[in-house]
């Protein structure tokens, strides 16, 4: 996990370096303590600053690389990529399309 980072735009942090983190034990952070630390240390760099449109940044900032790393796990197979992720294939055809990821 070293050098992982969660970026949101300019203002992404790699909390793998944050000193909250560094105290535990890596294996046993969660993605919801990632994410949070994340969404905590995004709002404190933006300051003042009032994001526009954050939900759908936060979508794409998750979305895609959660579908590039399915496509690894499952060498571009979309049943099992759809399965997995609790949407029907043509959900997954219309994100995979949205990221230019479909072949």
């Amino acid at each position: 996990m070293e050098g992982a980072s969660i970026s949101l735009g300019k203002y992404g942090v790699n909390t793998m370096n944050n000193s909250n983190l560094l105290s535990e034990d890596l294996k046993t952070v969660t993605l919801k303590r990632v994410v949070k630390d994340t969404l905590r240390n995004y709002f404190v760099n933006i300051g003042e600053e009032q994001p526009v449109d954050f939900y759908n940044i936060l979508l794409e900032e998750v979305e895609r690389p959660l579908l590039e790393v399915l496509i690894n796990h499952t060498h571009y197979n979309q049943v099992k990529m759809a399965q997995i992720l609790g949407i029907s294939r043509g959900t997954l055809r219309k994100k995979l399309k949205q990221y230019g990821m479909l072949d």
